[in-house]
């Protein structure tokens, strides 16, 4: 994809001269009015990796569509390096056509290909002119020219192409069926990895990503941070592993409320980098409220004054106060854990709550699992990890009931609830409400804790009071992932089966679930391949694929 030199917002003087990959210089960007962006200032230097986080709807999207031309500012400037090559990934991504993944990837090297067949022709030449004792000059010529193709297959690295497309398809989890079967008969999914490794393929001057973790394996992740290593443009990376974070990005940007604010280095140093500006914030903020505090008295010591002389003084007192009103009261909140232990004191949870007994699963001829048996107790955490199609998220569909295994038993104890995430967010009603919904299991703690508490849960999951209001069918695909866990957390079950849930979760979400996990009295049984997530919550993992295992069989460990 070439984009054109400038882009300007009509009437803003853009600079001609020496300039960033990427540049955006004050730019405010609305929607029906309310601001997304504002007075944003961005550049994207050769060779950055700027890892892009914020909420979910904070601007982040919006900031890549920006550079692709898909949104204009309202006021500022963005402009583009002349001829730039930018890739654009995001999780809806999908190639589509009646070619197979290997021959559009194939096609990407069509100059490679090119090439070899001329340097096929050229060894038939060579062959025989050089028995020609007339041809000496011409022989000459056909070896120049097969050195300028030497070096130029050296120069694209085109010898290597067949075992880079392989090695790309290999960790993206394509086995022979996907890489020859068309692409339109592949599922969204498959389609969706397919236009990564496109993507990557490409070399494009500038990455755009949006999410691109979100439907690969711990593997493919490893393999993608490797490729970063490799790849010499500049990248701006929308995610919400923050090891994959850390492993790739050579600063932080953060969309908060409608700024952005940069953070150099890796996100374990913008962790940090954070923790000192927001308490440099807090002190900033106790002294303003001192200010206030001495203002507020004068306000009130001057109304008393101006009882006799109330039209001459009212505007005055009257322009404090509105100054005043500016400043939001704030309360110092209370601990999250606290919050978090005060919903699930009332919840008791057996000791054994589940028994898997000779467990097995096929499909065809591939064997799933076989012989698994394992018991799930209080307060378990158990992460299944494997690589895409290994049989972890069959595993949960046995264990929910949603499927059935071909032999062995899954033994519930007596009145065990279990709350399958991915079954809760596919029945969201579109129809309801965010505060019904998150209240809508028949034994949800909603019901038994606190007002204030159940108020204060939702609060740290950035459900304001007017998003408790709105209905479902008119929220993203974010915020829908933040109500159906809301609500599995909020159940009152004693189990909770969640498939890959850090995927639509913006990671500020993703740290409140963190800390419910840890709290919560029961079990949870998770697939995940966020290695950050899971080193933080597992005590226990079961791994699809274990190093010397046979077919079949899974490794159980404790953490």
């Amino acid at each position: 994809m070439f984009r054109p030199a400038l882009r300007c917002v009509p009437g803003v003087r853009c600079e001609t001269g020496a300039m960033s990959l990427l540049r955006l210089n004050d730019v405010t960007v609305r929607f029906d009015q309310r601001p997304v962006l504002r007075e944003a200032f961005f550049r994207l230097e050769q060779g950055d990796r700027v890892g892009l986080i914020g909420r979910n709807g904070s601007g982040k999207s919006t900031l890549l569509k920006l550079a692709l031309d898909q949104v204009q500012p309202d006021e500022g400037t963005v402009t583009v390096e002349d001829g730039l090559r930018l890739g654009y990934f995001s999780q809806f991504s999908e190639l589509d056509g009646s070619a197979t993944v290997t021959e559009v990837l194939e096609g990407l090297f069509d100059d490679v290909r090119g090439m070899e067949r001329e340097l096929a022709d050229l060894d038939g030449a060579i062959a025989l002119a050089a028995v020609d004792p007339d041809q000496g000059d011409e022989l000459m010529r056909l070896i120049e020219r097969q050195s300028e193709l030497f070096a130029e297959m050296d120069r694209l690295d085109g010898w290597d192409v067949p075992r880079r497309i392989d090695t790309a398809l290999t960790v993206l989890g394509f086995d022979e069926v996907h890489r020859t079967s068309p692409i339109d008969d592949l599922s969204g999914g498959w389609r969706n990895r397919a236009a990564l490794a496109k993507i990557l393929l490409e070399q494009p001057d500038v990455l755009l990503l949006d999410e691109p973790t979100n439907f690969l394996d711990v593997a493919g992740v490893e393999w993608l941070e490797q490729w970063f290593r490799d790849f010499r443009g500049a990248a701006i990376v929308v995610s919400h592993d923050r090891q994959f974070l850390d492993a790739v990005v050579t600063r932080i940007v953060e969309v908060e409320a409608f700024h952005l604010h940069e953070y150099p280095g890796s996100f374990a140093e913008y962790v940090v980098q954070k923790q000192f500006r927001l308490k440099s914030i807090e002190q900033q903020f106790a002294h303003e409220h001192e200010l206030l505090a001495f203002e507020a008295e004068g306000i009130s010591d001057r109304r008393e004054a101006a009882k006799a002389a109330r039209a001459a003084r009212s505007g005055g007192a009257t322009g404090l106060t509105k100054d005043l009103a500016k400043v939001k009261k704030q309360r110092a909140p209370r601990p999250v854990d606290q919050i978090i232990t005060e919903i699930y004191g009332g919840l008791h949870v057996k000791d054994v709550l589940c028994r898997v007994d000779g467990l097995g699963k096929a499909y065809g001829d591939k064997t799933l699992f076989d012989g698994l048996s394992f018991e799930v107790r209080k307060r378990d955490r158990l992460v299944v990890v494997g690589a895409n199609g290994s049989g972890k998220s069959t595993l949960l569909r046995v264990l929910e009931g949603s499927e059935k295994a071909d032999r062995g038993h899954v033994d519930w104890a007596g009145g065990v609830r279990v709350v399958s995430y991915n079954a809760v967010l596919a029945g969201l009603d579109d129809a309801d409400t965010v505060t019904h919904s998150v209240n809508a299991m028949p034994d949800s703690l909603a019901l038994r804790a606190t007002r204030k508490s159940v108020a204060r849960f939702l609060a740290m999951f950035q459900f304001s009071e007017a998003d408790l209001q709105q209905r479902i069918g008119a929220l993203s695909g974010g915020q829908r992932a933040r109500v159906a866990m809301a609500q599995c957390l909020l159940s009152g079950a004693s189990v909770l089966l969640l498939d890959e849930p850090t995927n639509h979760l913006d990671m500020a979400s993703t740290q409140v679930m963190e800390r419910a996990l840890v709290h919560f009295p029961g079990a949870v049984v998770v697939v995940s391949h966020d290695r950050f997530f899971s080193d933080k919550v597992a005590n226990r993992r079961l791994v699809f694929g274990a190093e010397g295992a046979e077919v079949g069989e899974l490794e159980l460990s404790a953490v």
